[in-house]
């Protein structure tokens, strides 16, 4: 994972442990006195909510045999933020287990910069990949007991991506500036999260890593695709990102 983006999931899930344990900090001295907000929130078979939040995509790559021997460099990745907005259903199963869906749109960019003895121009080097999500998870919600207002979790489950901006169908490659992927890719989710009921609604603040499994390299249209310069010393490449979710049901 890019140096930077650990730097950023180290940064969010500081502040996000911080911000709960002040809150818990400030629950127990008046937990007597403390006025329960939606007592009976957790008692619905259904219901729903929608979330905003903020994500940071990186690429995992595995080269062909002897890339290094080759003297080649990795190809490097630079993560920029995009953000993500989508609707949620969640159906209770007991206490602490909900089945959550979580349909929603996911907008993230990639820079990747490659090092190759052919590259004369400095702009083959640099290629820019913008993916829109369409983001379809399957979430398993796992819950502690509730703690006046407040509520951790943790999250684990399968989410399916619809890339629309794949450019799969584009008969260009990289050779005219234009780098492909798959439109659809299978991902395994975690993450964690706290649950905080206020007067009218249920807020949740969640971290999640999303790994996909499936490889979304589309190699270059040539001849003997080993010979392409982007595409040909990679055997597979595959996206890991993390999103922190602002969730009000």
């Amino acid at each position: 994972m890019h140096k930077n983006q650990q730097n950023k999931i180290l940064f969010f899930t500081v502040a996000l442990i911080f911000l709960v344990i002040n809150y818990v900090n400030a629950q127990y001295p008046t937990v007597r006195e403390k006025i329960i907000n939606l007592p009976t929130f957790d008692d619905r078979l259904l219901h729903y909510g929608y979330f905003v939040g903020i994500n940071s995509y990186d690429f995992k790559f595995s080269y062909v045999k002897d890339y290094y021997a080759d003297k080649f460099k990795d190809v490097e990745v630079q993560s920029k933020s995009g953000f993500n907005v989508g609707l949620i259903g969640d159906l209770r199963v007991n206490k602490y287990i909900n089945i959550r869906i979580e349909p929603g749109l996911y907008y993230s960019k990639r820079d990747l910069i490659f090092d190759h003895p052919v590259f004369t121009d400095e702009s083959d080097r640099f290629r820019e990949v913008k993916s829109t999500y369409i983001h379809l998870p399957l979430m398993v919600k796992l819950s502690t007991e509730r703690i006046n207002n407040f509520r951790p979790f943790v999250l684990a489950g399968i989410s399916k991506d619809f890339n629309l901006s794949s450019n799969h169908k584009n008969i260009d490659d990289n050779y005219s500036n234009v780098f492909r992927t798959e439109p659809q890719n299978i991902n395994y989710e975690i993450g964690l999260g706290f649950d905080f009921y206020l007067f009218y609604f249920k807020f949740s603040p969640s971290i999640r890593g999303i790994f996909s499994m499936e490889n979304e390299l589309i190699p270059d249209n040539v001849v003997k695709p080993s010979d392409s310069p982007w595409t040909g010393g990679i055997n597979k490449m595959v996206s890991r990102g993390f999103a922190i979710n602002l969730t009000f049901e």
